[in-house]
């Protein structure tokens, strides 16, 4: 196959190896003993980054005659470049990045040299798109950092080398691009080099490595540029060819389960990907959660049943006795048990428009394992400029922070310096299933291995056998002057007269005592219904009836107290009267004091009330409360 190595008017024919097996394999063998080295090109938008990708494409002569010219007509259609090519577009594959002229997505490339093989992520500059840089991130060893030579180092191109540094990359190359546009000003690129090491030297990067390029015109590239004679160092391809990367130690096995497989009464195995280490046939493994361990008798694989599985090897894995493992389990050796916790600090990355609370829940995965998970603590937010701790009241899009989190039930975990795969973790909305933030644990709370659970003599049963009846919670919600209280009242005056025991928990009077602490911003009305889930639960495992009567604005609060009490004792009630009416009701006065801007966060004028999609019960404003508590007594019983 004809390939290009230069401009369009060379083109380059590979030669023609001697036929026969001797000279395929020799090659076959080449390319097995070359080691694989992933890294990413990261940095502010338009500073080349898919340029600089399409180049190293071209120059190490991996771009065939269709895609050639293909490359030719796409670069004329768009004209970025006037009449030379335009090599991003080897990358940018979207229409919409084309069409742009940016990056948008993670666009992944493989490619190779006499001496390496690569798989390069091109991720996206633009600020909006910074997570998808982290999933670019995630698996790369090096980060090749763009800089447009006349803009120097920006806000981007700060927070980029901010988060190679806490996904783990060890070595940087700052490419200062464009340098043909600056005559290859030696004064120029040192004083970006000393900016850039004077920002990045605390966060502590193996090796930080300047290289002056001009990914257009192929300066520095694959050879040293005639017009950089000041620089000394290696072109870039020669860089990436001979970077030692420090190799993980020989740690110990760990295997997330991903499923049990068990095809036929004959045969019961567990499979996943070894996530670290080495697993051999003989080994004893623990399973983490229950503490039950057994011995591997054979491990099976799409090519047969190898003896051990190296870190990244899909496998099934076959026990000498049948023992409870499924979907989440994490497995280790017996003489090297791993720890879980339910509550850690950790770095989050916040990937979302929607603003990141504390209270909030959130569904967590960490490798295998999902849990329901809440920021409890945001301790300060990281400046990418200057590094400093800031002072942060919640999330938003991009930010960098530390915070504790809990999670519902304990997580197998490690340090993300010790385990990309045990440290590092999702947070993921409940009911977008959008991914909100990406996660980084640093260590465990003391205070989740202090606190333990303690058994009661007297169990919620007893106390409903005592009572007569089942404990439940019926959670009213809607707008202010909708009708609650006076429903609840209601409700319980004829539960009361049934002798059912019962209490009301009243937005108004509970923010008397409990919390009192709490404002009506987003976070503190998070709060708020998270601390009334929290006794709501409690009473009812008193045994009580127990009637919540608060406005509960968001969708996601209310389906996070349904999930704590439990579904079948949660009734949700939604008083549907329309905002209108409540303005006229107006008991308080308050409808009157938000329009007059007096009330900055009144539910239905200037906060969101978010309805329910799917009530167990509505009450409808032209029905008597009296039918209606009919209605109800009849859903309860």
């Amino acid at each position: 196959m004809a390939r290009r190595n230069s401009r369009k008017q060379t083109t380059f024919v590979h030669p023609q190896p001697v036929a026969g097996p001797t000279t395929q394999q020799a090659f076959l063998a080449q390319q097995q003993n070359q080691d694989l080295l992933r890294f990413i090109t990261c940095g502010s938008v338009d500073d080349g980054k898919s340029t600089l990708i399409g180049r190293l494409l071209w120059e190490s002569q991996q771009i065939f005659d269709d895609p050639m010219a293909a490359l030719e007509t796409e670069s004329k259609k768009y004209g970025t470049q006037g009449d030379e090519i335009d090599f991003a577009l080897l990358v940018d594959g979207q229409s919409a990045e084309r069409e742009q002229g940016i990056t948008i997505d993670v666009a992944y490339r493989f490619f190779s040299s006499p001496r390496r093989k690569f798989i390069v992520a091109d991720t996206p500059g633009h600020e909006q798109y910074s997570c998808n840089m982290v999933t670019g991130a995630s698996t790369a060893e090096v980060a090749v950092l763009l800089v447009d030579a006349k803009k120097g180092l920006l806000t981007q191109t700060r927070r980029h080398a901010y988060l190679a540094y806490l996904m783990g990359i060890q070595h940087v190359v700052l490419a200062v691009n464009k340098m043909d546009l600056l005559d290859f000003d030696a004064a120029i690129f040192n004083r970006i080099r000393e900016a850039f090491e004077k920002f990045a030297n605390p966060l502590g990067f193996v090796t930080i490595s300047a290289i002056p390029l001009s990914a257009l015109n192929g300066d520095n590239i694959t050879h040293r540029s005639a017009r950089t004679p000041w620089y000394s160092g290696p072109p870039l391809m020669a860089y990436l060819e001979t970077i030692v990367v420090s190799q993980a130690k020989n740690s110990a096995p760990v295997f997330p389960v991903q499923c049990a497989n068990r095809p036929d009464s004959d045969f019961r195995g567990f499979s996943g990907t070894v996530a670290q280490g080495r697993l051999q046939v003989g080994d004893d493994l623990r399973v983490t959660a229950s503490g039950q361990s057994a011995r591997v008798i054979e491990i099976v694989t799409l090519d047969g049943s190898p003896s051990e599985a190296l870190a990244g090897t899909p496998v099934t894995l076959r026990l000498d006795k049948e023992i409870d493992i499924s979907r989440g389990d994490v497995l280790s050796l017996a003489t090297s048990p791993l720890e879980s916790t339910d509550q850690f600090e950790a770095t989050l990355v916040w990937m979302s428009d929607e603003f990141g609370h504390t209270g909030r829940s959130y569904q967590i995965k960490l490798a295998t394992q999902w849990a329901t998970a809440s920021i409890t603590t945001l301790k300060h937010r990281i400046d990418v400029n200057t590094l400093a701790h800031e002072a942060i009241k919640h999330l938003q899009l991009n930010d960098i922070c530390v915070c504790n989190i809990a999670t519902t039930k304990p997580l197998v975990f490690d340090n993300y310096k010790n385990s990309k795969i045990l440290g590092g973790f999702i947070l993921v909305d409940r009911h977008s299933h959008a991914t909100v933030a990406a996660g980084m644990i640093h260590h465990s709370l003391r205070r989740s291995q202090n606190v333990h659970r303690q058994a009661l003599s007297i169990t919620r049963t007893e106390r409903e056998t005592l009572n007569g009846h089942r404990g439940k919670v019926i959670w009213f919600t809607g707008l202010s002057g909708s009708g609650k209280s006076t429903i609840a009242n209601a409700l319980e005056l004829q539960l009361h007269s049934q002798g059912r025991r019962t209490y009301i928990l009243d937005g108004d009077n509970v923010r008397q005592g409990l919390n009192k602490d709490l404002g009506f911003t987003d976070a503190d009305r998070i709060e708020n219904i998270r601390r009334i889930a929290e006794v709501a639960k409690l009473m009812m495992d008193a045994g009580l009836i127990v009637m919540t009567s608060f406005i509960s604005p968001f969708r996601q609060e209310r389906e996070t107290a349904r999930q704590l009490i439990g579904t079948e004792n949660f009734v949700e009630v939604y008083v549907n009267t329309p905002l209108d009416v409540c303005e006229q009701r107006d008991p308080k006065g308050l409808y009157k004091k938000a329009r007059n801007g007096q009330i900055p966060n009144m539910t239905g004028i200037n906060s969101p009330y978010e309805a329910p999609e799917n009530p167990d019960f509505v009450f409808r404003e032209h029905v008597s409360v009296q039918e209606m508590v009919n209605e109800l007594l009849l859903l309860i019983r």
